[in-house]
């Protein structure tokens, strides 16, 4: 078993001892696990850094993430967009697209030395919503229960749907990064013909790639999801059953879509999975969602999968820590937290159901988590090596602000909203 996963593991089975008492303390459990994973590779950082730059932590990321949308897409209920479809339209298809562009525009300013298809990578990377460092948001009776739906969805919904322009532009980044860095006295005709060619065929295939890879996640899920409400309804199977059923068929879908002869996008076919899996299993009583007892055990897997993530986002920060951060950097985070959000869904939420204050809060309640470490591993392990630092920097910098920013100063400035209402 690799070190770094082995190392996590133990970290991850002492936080579980002593996260209840800390909980209570006020110390979130991305948070403590975040100091932990600091605080245990500390010793040798140059060790860690390797550990995550290497094809086994990649696979290891990369099913974890297929998991974590798989639960996305089932945890939403009523619908396919949580009878908030106008407005979860507006957000995920006017102000995403929208936030990428700003990001990208911003980046251009910011990062000099960054490509174009490096900072498609970068906003894709810092973008995805996760209320993982803020739960308490979502608990918080402060924030009207109407816009703490739409921000589940949405969380729900954005990372899944940004997965594929993630993909297409890391492998498009990845070619071009490596033919630049090639230097000019090996360029010949024949070296410059494979990377073009690499790339226009990344390109062109990324839309078949992404379409196939929506067909497997249907097949699978609807096909998989109406079986077990057959077989749930007749008494065949029971609650146990049905979590095995749910914990296997995103690594199934991931699986498929990842066979050669299909060559697709494993993340969308197991974010579609989840939403076809529950529309098939829950048809005819949509309000309700899927039963928890059936969602139990997916649900606490993915918990200890993003467990592992936030630990590795410890070690990572010491990484940019030793590599140096300079002020453009926190200051591109700080947008992306802010700004880059906030108007596009401002923009996008004009003369719809959403009041004016309520669009406000939905652009500045935005936390980042698991899908953007994700999402940051995975383009620190395929870039080359200052891109790859640029990308990871940029994404510790907007989770750690994120954390500090959504799960410490949010609560409080709604405490103060509160209190500021007349009476």
């Amino acid at each position: 078993m690799p070190h770094l996963v082995l190392i996590g593991l133990a970290a991850i089975l002492l936080w579980s001892l002593i996260s209840h008492r800390f909980e209570r303390w006020g110390v979130a459990g991305p948070l403590g696990l975040l100091l932990l994973g600091a605080a245990t590779v500390i010793w040798d950082v140059d060790a860690f850094g390797s550990a995550i730059d290497s094809p086994i932590s990649e696979k290891i990321v990369e099913v974890i993430l297929a998991v974590l949308l798989f639960v996305d897409a089932t945890e939403v209920k009523g619908g396919i967009f949580g009878r908030e479809g106008k407005v979860i339209a507006r957000l995920v298809l006017i102000a995403l697209p929208l936030s990428i562009a700003l990001t990208v525009t911003a980046g251009a300013f910011l990062i000099p030395d960054a490509g174009l298809l490096v900072l498609f990578v970068i906003a894709c990377v810092i973008l995805p919503t996760d209320f993982a460092p803020a739960a308490s948001l979502l608990r918080n009776r402060r924030v009207p229960a109407r816009l703490r739906q739409i921000l589940n969805v949405e969380s729900g919904y954005n990372d899944g749907l940004i997965s594929p322009v993630f993909g297409m532009s890391l492998a498009l980044a990845v070619i071009w990064s490596t033919f630049s860095h090639t230097p000019e006295s090996d360029i010949t005709e024949d070296s410059l013909e494979a990377p073009i060619i690499r790339f226009f065929d990344v390109f062109i295939n990324a839309v078949p790639s992404t379409v196939i890879a929506i067909v497997i996640g249907v097949v699978l899920g609807a096909g998989i999801g109406y079986i077990v409400r057959i077989v749930r309804a007749r008494a065949i199977a029971d609650a146990l059953g049905a979590r095995y059923v749910m914990l296997i068929l995103p690594l199934i879908a991931y699986g498929v879509a990842n066979i050669p002869a299909f060559d697709a996008n494993g993340f969308v076919a197991a974010f579609v999975a989840g939403i076809g899996y529950r529309m098939t299993r829950t048809k005819g009583r949509l309000s309700e969602g899927i039963d928890h007892s059936e969602l139990l055990l997916v649900e606490e897997v993915g918990s200890l999968a993003a467990s592992f993530v936030w630990f590795v986002l410890g070690g990572a920060m010491l990484v940019v820590v030793v590599s140096g951060i300079d002020w453009w950097m926190l200051l591109f985070a700080v947008l992306a937290l802010t700004v880059l959000r906030i108007i596009p869904v401002y923009l996008s939420l004009m003369r719809s159901t959403v009041g004016r204050g309520d669009r406000l809060l939905v652009g500045a309640l935005g936390p980042r988590g698991t899908a953007s470490i994700v999402f940051g591993l995975l383009a620190y392990n395929a870039l080359p090596e200052d891109e790859g630092v640029i990308v990871l920097t940029v994404m510790v910098a907007t989770v750690v602000g994120s954390i500090v920013l959504h799960g410490l100063g949010a609560p409080l400035l709604l405490r103060r909203r509160r209190a500021e209402e007349p009476a």
